[in-house]
């Protein structure tokens, strides 16, 4: 991923910007010179905000304290981005009462912001009853639409190992 440069004073190629000051107050489009003009009377960088605009628009602020909140801002979108696949292991003959239990901890997962994969393995003969697993992860995800809006985002699927379905939160 490139990463974009932030264009400030003397590194802005457009002959006429849209200036904004760090009051807010508009100036309207005004030539280049001028700009850089009024920003070097108070003190401050004329900074490019964006660029996909003609003409661009500039804004008269401290160009240090700008790249740092950028930089702020990146970092925090991407930590935000970080979710994490928990995963809920339900038994062939698993009971209602940790059926339930399992749900508390799925929907505990969901609103931390985590994608919860179900897993019920199949061993042995118990991969000859494939459909009464199925039934078992159905009525674990009906429990859990109960109590939590879901979405599914991997089907109820068999794997080699058992039967898999993914959800995250509405």
């Amino acid at each position: 991923m490139k990463k974009k440069k932030i264009l400030a004073n003397n590194e802005i190629r457009a002959k006429e910007v849209r200036l904004v000051t760090e009051g807010r107050d508009h100036f309207g489009i005004v030539p280049i010179e001028k700009a850089l003009q009024i920003a070097k009377e108070r003190g401050l960088d004329l900074v490019q905000i964006t660029d996909n605009v003609t003409p661009p628009v500039c804004k008269v602020i401290d160009y240090g304290k700008y790249s740092y909140e950028e930089q702020k801002k990146k970092k925090k979108q991407s930590k935000d981005k970080k979710t994490q696949v928990k995963s809920i292991r339900l038994g062939f003959s698993i009971s209602e009462h940790d059926m339930e239990i399992r749900v508390k901890s799925a929907i505990k997962f969901l609103n931390e912001g985590d994608s919860v994969r179900v897993v019920l393995p199949l061993k042995g003969r118990q991969k000859a009853l494939e459909g009464v697993g199925r039934e078992r992860v159905q009525k674990f995800l009906e429990m859990l639409q109960e109590k939590e809006e879901i979405k599914i985002e991997r089907d109820v699927k068999k794997e080699p190992r058992g039967i898999t379905v993914t959800l995250t939160k509405k």
